[in-house]
Parts: C-alpha cells; sequence; structure tokens
C-alpha cells in the first residue's frame, strides 16, 4: 500500500502519541474487570514545571529574613494559611492545610543537589533521570524502574503518562512508559479505518526497516488503544473533578486507579511557575488549579478505601532565589520543598527543619536533602524495587513511608 505523506505523519502521530505501548498490553485485551486487591502501591508524580517558589508556597511567615527580601511578594501571617506557629502554606492550598490537620501530608523541606544548576532543561534533567549534576544519563529513574519490574513479567506493570509527549523520567533502556492526555481521543484515533487497515496489514517479522517498526507500533497501539480507554471508563468516579486540565487528568487517573489495570506509576505536569515577573498571580491561579483538583482526589481515593495504597508526591526542577526581584517575581535558584500525601504515611506534617535563611550562599538557600534519597525512599519502600540498581549508587533512605 502507497502512503502519502500526510497520512504517514498521521500516523507518526498516533504512534508517537501513545509511545510506544509495550506490546504485552495487548494480552491484557478481553480481561475482565474486578476489584483492585488491597496493597496495590501507587505512585501518582505532580511536577511543578517552571521552577516553583518553594518559599511561598511553605511559607516561614515570622522570619525576618524572608519578610525584608520580599517587602512585596511575601505573605504576612494573616493572609496565608498557617500550619504551625511560624510556618503557613501557600493561601490557595486550603485543601492541603486540611490534609495536614487530617495527617494525610508530609512536607519535606531543603530538597536539592550539589553543585545545583539554574537552567531549566538541565536542572529537570537532572531530577528526571535521577542523576548528579556532573552526570548525564540517557533513562529516568522510574523508566529504569520500568526495566527492572517488567523484564519478563507475564503482565508487567507501567507507567502512564497524562499528556502528549512522554518525559525522559518514564524512558527507561528497554521499556518505557505510555503517554496518553486523552484515553477516548486515542481511542478514536485508533479506530480510524486507515489505521486499522494498516495494522492488519503488519507482520510480526517485518521491522527491520523503521517503516516496518512505525508499522510493529501502530498495530500494537490500536490493540491496545481500547483497553486504556475501557480502563477509564470501568469504574469512572462519580465524584465532581474541576473542568481543568489537572482536573480531567486527575479524574482519568482515579478512573484507572479503581479499575483493574495495572499501572503502578503515574506522571503529570502542572506549570509554568517560571515566575520571574508578577509571582503571585500566577502562583495563585496554578496553585488553585492543583489544590482543587488535589482534593478531590484524595476525596474520592477515601471513599474507595484506596488512599493507604496511594502516595502522591510533588517537585520542582529549582526552587526560586530568596530575595525578589524589580519585577515582582523571583529568579531561578536552589533548593525546595516536596509535598507527600498518603494514607500511608509513617510520619506526617513537616519532616524536618525550614531551609535555614540565616545560612544562604549567593543569595539561595542550601539543600539539606539529596533529592535521590527520595527516589530510594520510593522505590525501596513504596514500590518494592532495589533502589541501589536502579539509582546506580547506595543511598540512605527516608523514614515517612
Amino acid at each position: 500500500m502507497h502512503i502519502q505523506r500526510r497520512s504517514f505523519l498521521q500516523i507518526s502521530t498516533l504512534a508517537t502519541g501513545s509511545l510506544l505501548i509495550p506490546k504485552l498490553l495487548k494480552a491484557f485485551d478481553g480481561q475482565p474487570l474486578g476489584t483492585v486487591p488491597a496493597g496495590n502501591k501507587v505512585l501518582i508524580i505532580v511536577q511543578f514545571s517552571g521552577g516553583n517558589d518553594g518559599l511561598n508556597t511553605v511559607i516561614p511567615v515570622t522570619h525576618d529574613v524572608y519578610q525584608k527580601l520580599r517587602p512585596t511578594i511575601g505573605f504576612k501571617a494573616d493572609k496565608a494559611l498557617k500550619i504551625t506557629d511560624d510556618v503557613a502554606l501557600h493561601p490557595a492550598l486550603t485543601g492541603l492545610q486540611k490534609m495536614y490537620g487530617n495527617g494525610d501530608l508530609a512536607i519535606l523541606n531543603g530538597v536539592g543537589y550539589d553543585k545545583p544548576d539554574r537552567s531549566h532543561f538541565r536542572s529537570m534533567d537532572i531530577w528526571q533521570t535521577g542523576s548528579s549534576s556532573s552526570e548525564v544519563w540517557q533513562t529516568g529513574w522510574l523508566g529504569r524502574y520500568l526495566d527492572h519490574a517488567c523484564n519478563n513479567c507475564p503482565m508487567p506493570t507501567q507507567g502512564l503518562e497524562l499528556d502528549d509527549t512522554l518525559s525522559l523520567t518514564l524512558k527507561g533502556k528497554t521499556q518505557k512508559g505510555l503517554a496518553v492526555k486523552d484515553p477516548k481521543k486515542l481511542y478514536t484515533q485508533s479506530q480510524q479505518k486507515l489505521f486499522k487497515q494498516l495494522a492488519a496489514q503488519h507482520h510480526e517479522e517485518e521491522h527491520e526497516k523503521p517503516v516496518d517498526y512505525l508499522y510493529k507500533t501502530l498495530a500494537q497501539s490500536v490493540s491496545s488503544a481500547g483497553y486504556i480507554y475501557e480502563k477509564t471508563n470501568a469504574k469512572a468516579s462519580s465524584m465532581s473533578y474541576p473542568a481543568t486540565e489537572l482536573g480531567k487528568g486527575f479524574k482519568n487517573i482515579s478512573s484507572l486507579v479503581l479499575s483493574d489495570v495495572n499501572t503502578k506509576v503515574y506522571y503529570i505536569s502542572l506549570g509554568s511557575f517560571d515566575t520571574h515577573v508578577g509571582q503571585q498571580a500566577t502562583q495563585q491561579r496554578l496553585f488553585k488549579e492543583f489544590n482543587d483538583a488535589v482534593e478531590v482526589f484524595v476525596n474520592d481515593m477515601k471513599a474507595n478505601n484506596r488512599f493507604q495504597d496511594v502516595l502522591l508526591m510533588t517537585f520542582s526542577e529549582f526552587g526560586r532565589r530568596v530575595g525578589q526581584n524589580a519585577s515582582g517575581g523571583t529568579d531561578h535558584g536552589t533548593a525546595n520543598n516536596m509535598f507527600f500525601m498518603s494514607g500511608g504515611l509513617k510520619e506526617k506534617g513537616l519532616l524536618n527543619p525550614m531551609a535555614d535563611l540565616g545560612k544562604l550562599t549567593e543569595g539561595d538557600l542550601e539543600h539539606s536533602v539529596d533529592f535521590k534519597q527520595v527516589y530510594s525512599t520510593i522505590l525501596s519502600k513504596w514500590l518494592g524495587a532495589d533502589a541501589d540498581e536502579i539509582l546506580g549508587k547506595k543511598l540512605q533512605p527516608l523514614s515517612f513511608i
């Protein structure tokens, strides 16, 4: 069959959008739906893209240095959501304040790495791969987890990214996650006559040339798109999620968590938090979207007795400078904080002291926790994997899970 350039590009888009769905996923087609067993741990990561300002997220409202260096963008104690006498959350994070009070939220401060890089792209690569600042790796820390967990598995665990493209985080050496922003759209595309005809004409042995590999990927995508779409509708949430991109994403995640899909890792992004100018308005808008979606999701998981097996984690590639700039914003910084939400936390609230504002390096916070320790903790204690092998080094895990 002769393929016109436009048709080829359409096929390429579908194949790329489905991001090389592992062929073993096809074996799941037609399996009966059932109840997810207790203890089926799920990790959900929310990436705050662009470098979120941690100091206006978990706020040292009574600290003189904070108030002095942020005369217009800093929050006074009566304008933020207090969680201790000296610490408050951003005023948009009302749901997280409730979670803090309920023991469903843990906050880790001063997270970063040695010799921090202030480039968005480079620092994000470091966080997504789990490398040091002096190393350049081509695989993501969760991609390597998939390599580890899905090797020769009859029903391999999977990583799912709620986006159109797959981030480096979920790219392993032999396994990759699946990127699907809209399961219904992917399913509809996969059912188009052209795609189904091409998929039907593909033969397994024909994958030596790039175009044959594309055919193979397309055949797997057509076979598997229906499976993902089925799972998102199998136990559709009765909760009313916000009509935002993040809200829609969390509604899909909820439906999949509550179905019998064997997905262990979900990844979704929110941004941009690159607030060089007009930071207050941007953070307010983004944090409201985050807060509203996560609050419904947590209530959904609790109502379905799944919250104890769900761990939701946030991160950003770096924090911001301690002092505000002349444009009502903040420039690229270093250490930051991370949120952890779960019914399975062993330690709750503020896990460690706030970053030391009296000990700055060229106006930046010094990190006290290596982010790779967080990864080691999650891999070993939550996902039951060999963290040392996946991260390529031995790290001391933390004790919050």
